[in-house]
């Protein structure tokens, strides 16, 4: 299967133009089976969702999971998801994360026809000490609930790599964290982006999508990997 992440910067191109139409077909490009975007409303005013659900559903062939509960918008701070046709089975939970801006996090359960796995998409703040709580957050989430294949990934707005990084608190679990330039989308220089999964083996292949019109169409590259559900879970899980 594969996922991908995107932040489409609100639809807005490095042109300064906003245009959906530009990001649905980096979509399409992706060809992936499940994405979790970021900034999919708009910021200001109504703050309305900036996608075509039909549109994209036309073009690429994936299903808009609409987060919001109001009528026009799409995300749940910003973060929504698109899946490959019709889900066997979905369901939802959205968390409030702490920090001095607004954010929050999806946490999905969906089977897309291949065994259940979960989704936890999230868009970290832009202060360190902000992102360190929500790290924890996320954990103390995932702690919580019953063992699953789960796929964690979003724009985490984490450059450091080393031991001030707040993505070290995903490391007992997931792992260490690819660093794998995404931004800005021009030149990019910057690790924003990132795809964890757990357990260990669930994420494999994980690359940049670097093309010319992912380099126009936001301030963000995609990234791309592939799950295997069937990688082992640990011994004590499976028991359970």
């Amino acid at each position: 299967m594969k996922v991908a992440s995107y932040n489409i910067h609100k639809c807005r191109g490095l042109d300064g133009v906003t245009r959906p139409d530009r990001i649905i077909r980096v979509i399409r490009e992706l060809d992936a089976d499940l994405i979790a975007l970021q900034e999919v409303d708009r910021r200001f005013g109504r703050r309305g969702g900036l996608l075509d659900p039909a549109a994209v559903r036309s073009e690429t062939g994936l299903q808009l999971l609409v987060q919001s509960d109001v009528s026009h918008r799409h995300g749940w701070h910003g973060n929504a998801l698109l899946v490959r046709g019709d889900p066997v089975s979905y369901r939802r939970s959205r968390l409030k994360l702490p920090g001095r801006e607004p954010r929050g996090a999806i946490v999905a359960e969906i089977d897309l026809g291949d065994g259940e796995f979960r989704v936890i998409a999230a868009h970290l703040g832009l202060f360190r000490l902000s992102r360190v709580d929500q790290v924890d957050a996320l954990m103390s989430a995932f702690h919580g609930l019953p063992p699953m294949p789960t796929i964690l990934l979003g724009d985490f707005n984490e450059w450091r790599r080393w031991g001030r990084s707040a993505l070290r608190g995903f490391e007992p679990t997931f792992g260490v964290a690819p660093s794998i330039l995404s931004f800005p989308s021009r030149r990019p220089i910057f690790a924003l982006d990132r795809i964890l999964g757990w357990p260990a083996g669930l994420i494999t292949d994980l690359a940049v999508h670097d093309t010319p019109l992912a380099r126009r169409a936001s301030d963000h590259l995609p990234l791309t990997a592939e799950a295997n559900l069937e990688a082992r879970m640990p011994a004590a899980q499976r028991a359970a």
